[in-house]
C-alpha cells in the first residue's frame, strides 16, 4: 500500500498521522511519501518518521518527495493537509476584515477569511485532484484541509476522485460530555447532519438511554453563566480551549446541541463575534491569532527536534483522528462507523443534492457511504441553507476567477455588518494574495 502525505511538512498533521498509520499493525510493509514545496520542513518531518519506525519496531518504506506528481504514481491513499500561503496568508485572511470591525474567531472556514482561505486553496486542491486522475485514478484522496466543504465539493464536482473528509469536532465534543456528564465507557450512538463545523446532535443514546435528557438533567443544575467570568488569558493554550457556553445557549434556543468547538459556530452566525459582546468573550470566545499560531508550530518544530535527537520520548499513542481506522476499512479490515464529509446522496434530506455534508458514515471494503440523518428541522435549516449555497457559489467564483460571484458571498455572509465594505475588503483580500489567485 502507497500512502501519499501532500503537506507531509506539516509540524502539526504529519507526526500525528505517521504514528497512526505504522502503529496498526495490520497496514505493516506499506509506503509513505511524504510531500511538500518546503524542502527543510521534510527533513524534519521524514527525520521523525524515521525515528518512529525505529522506534516502534514497525517495517516501512518512507520517502520524502517536493515533486507532487512523481509522489503520486500509484498511491493507493493521498492525505492532504496543505496551507496555500501559510500563516503569512492566514495573517491578511485576519487582518484585512479587522480593519473593517469583522472578527473572525478562527478565519477558516466561512466568513471572510474562509472564503479568501477558499480561492486560494480550491485551484490548488483541484490540480492535486487532476494529477491524481492522470497517474492513480483509483486512489482515495482524504481531506483535513480547510474549509473542508468547499475543497472536498471542489474534488467531488470536478473530478472523478473519490474522496472523504476528516475533522474532531465531533470526537472532541463527545468527549467532553462523557466528562461532564461522568458517562466513562458507556456507548454512545449518535445521529448528526450538518455542514463542517456545524453538524447538530439529532439524537443521541447513550447505553439505550436519550442522551438529551441526560444533559437537560446536567445544565439544570449546572446553568449556563453569560457573560463568561472566568479568566481568557488570550495565550496559544486557552485560545483553544471550548468553554462550550455558546453551545448551551444554541441548543436553549433551537432545542439541539451543535457539535462543534464554540470557536467555529460563532462564525456562522451574526450576534456571537460583536461589540457588544466583547468581540465572543461574554460567551468565552477568544480570538485566535496568527500570532497563537505560529506560537504553536514553533513549539512543535521544536519538539520534533528533541524528538529527532533522541531528547525526548516518543509516543506511540493512537492521536484520534481518524485516517487510520478508515484506510484500515477501506483495505477490507471491517466496517468503520465515523463521522464524514461526502457528497449529499439523501443523508440530509432537505439540503442540496450533492452538496458535501457532514454525517456518520459507514466505511468499509473500497467503499464509504453516508447515514441517513433525515431531514433538519426548519429552524436548524435556516442556518445551515444560506451556507450551503454560500459553499456551492464559493466553489465556482474560485474555479472561474468570478470576482462578482465571491462578492455576493461576502455580502451575504452573516459575519459581515455593512454592506459598503464588503467591495473594498474583497478587493483588498484578492490584491494581497494575487500570487495565489491567478484565475482572478
Amino acid at each position: 500500500m502507497r500512502v501519499v502525505l501532500i503537506g507531509g511538512g506539516s509540524v502539526n498533521w504529519t507526526p500525528a498521522i505517521l504514528t497512526d498509520l505504522v502503529t496498526r499493525p495490520e497496514l505493516e510493509g506499506s509506503t509513505a511519501v511524504l510531500v511538500d514545496i518546503d524542502s527543510e520542513a521534510l527533513e524534519l518531518t521524514l527525520a521523525f518518521g524515521q525515528r518512529l519506525l525505529a522506534e516502534a519496531g514497525r517495517h516501512w518504506t518512507l520517502e520524502a518527495s517536493t515533486e507532487r506528481r512523481v509522489a503520486l504514481r500509484d498511491a493507493d491513499y493521498v492525505i492532504l493537509t496543505i496551507a496555500v500561503g501559510g500563516l503569512d496568508a492566514m495573517e491578511h485572511d485576519l487582518a484585512i476584515p479587522l480593519k473593517y470591525g469583522v472578527y473572525q474567531s478562527v478565519g477558516d472556514t466561512v466568513g471572510p477569511g474562509g472564503l479568501s482561505r477558499a480561492l486560494r486553496h480550491i485551484p490548488v486542491v483541484y490540480e492535486i485532484a487532476r494529477d491524481m486522475e492522470d497517474v492513480c485514478p483509483w486512489a482515495w484522496l482524504i481531506n483535513y484541509t480547510n474549509p473542508m466543504t468547499t475543497l472536498t465539493r471542489t474534488v467531488s464536482k470536478h473530478t472523478r476522485v473519490r474522496v472523504i473528509g476528516l475533522c474532531h469536532e465531533l470526537t472532541g465534543v463527545l468527549r467532553r460530555l462523557r466528562r461532564l456528564l461522568g458517562l466513562g465507557d458507556a456507548h454512545i450512538e449518535t445521529r448528526v447532519a450538518g455542514i463542517n463545523h456545524l453538524i447538530w446532535l439529532l439524537k443521541w443514546k447513550v447505553d439505550g438511554r436519550d442522551g438529551y435528557e441526560l444533559l437537560h438533567s446536567y445544565l439544570s443544575e449546572h446553568p449556563p453563566d453569560v457573560p463568561y467570568r472566568g479568566e481568557l488569558p488570550a495565550n496559544p493554550a486557552s485560545v483553544f480551549q471550548d468553554r462550550l457556553l455558546l453551545k448551551w445557549r444554541l441548543l436553549e434556543t433551537f432545542g439541539l446541541l451543535p457539535v462543534a468547538g464554540d470557536r467555529h459556530l460563532a462564525e456562522f452566525f451574526p450576534y456571537f463575534l460583536t461589540d457588544s459582546t466583547n468581540r465572543g468573550a461574554d460567551y468565552g470566545i477568544e480570538l485566535t491569532t496568527v500570532e497563537h499560531r505560529r506560537a504553536i508550530a514553533a513549539w512543535r518544530r521544536d519538539w520534533l527536534g528533541r524528538v529527532v535527537a533522541g531528547e525526548e520520548t516518543l509516543p506511540l499513542r493512537p492521536s484520534g483522528e481518524a485516517v487510520a481506522e478508515v484506510i484500515c476499512a477501506l483495505e477490507g479490515g471491517g466496517e468503520h462507523l465515523d463521522i464524514v464529509n461526502l457528497p449529499n446522496e439523501g443523508q440530509v434530506a432537505n439540503l442540496l443534492s450533492e452538496a458535501v455534508v457532514e454525517t456518520m458514515g459507514r466505511i468499509s471494503h473500497d467503499r464509504a457511504e453516508g447515514v441517513e440523518s433525515g431531514n433538519l428541522p426548519p429552524s436548524v435549516l435556516a442556518v445551515v441553507l444560506p451556507h450551503v449555497l454560500r459553499q456551492e457559489m464559493t466553489v465556482e467564483a474560485a474555479m472561474t476567477g468570478n470576482r462578482a460571484l465571491a462578492l455576493q458571498v461576502l455580502a451575504t455572509d452573516p459575519l459581515m455588518h455593512d454592506f459598503g465594505c464588503a467591495g473594498p475588503m474583497l478587493d483588498e483580500l484578492l490584491r494581497v494574495h494575487r500570487a495565489y489567485l491567478p484565475q482572478f
